[in-house]
């Protein structure tokens, strides 16, 4: 049974998408927990990250610092924590949350930025692929 984000990735589910290459793609999570907050997932479907083969490992995280990148940048925050997880999606995915203390200390969800989300990808996505 396929995932929700393998049907982010064929096309079949709408997502905004904020970075994508022929390996990854990095889109805003819907139910953020910051502004920017983005979900990094390899288009090959993994269910541990350290049981990725080494080059799609390599990747991902190459994806993450080029999605992080332009996230600081957009949205002018001192720096992107992340987290990884699979459980909820049992499919690989690196959490990259925008942030200028700990993030961790949030509330669970913000509903005011879900309301957000397109103008958010704009915001992020106006700079372009030169970060």
């Amino acid at each position: 049974m396929p995932s929700a984000f393998e049907a982010i990735i064929a096309g079949d589910l709408a997502c905004h998408k904020i970075y994508e290459d022929e390996h990854s793609l990095a889109f805003l999570d819907i139910n953020p927990l910051a502004k920017g907050h983005t979900l990094v997932i390899p288009k090959k479907r993994n269910y541990y990250i350290f049981d990725m083969p080494e080059d799609e490992y390599q990747h991902l995280w190459e994806a993450a610092r080029a999605a992080s990148r332009k996230l600081r940048k957009a949205l002018g925050v001192q720096r992107v924590v992340c987290h990884v997880e699979g459980f909820e999606v049992q499919h690989v995915h690196i959490h990259l949350l925008p942030a200028n203390n700990s993030v961790f200390a949030s509330p669970p969800v913000d509903k005011t930025l879900k309301k957000h989300l397109a103008e958010t990808a704009e915001q992020i996505n106006a700079i372009g692929d030169d970060f």
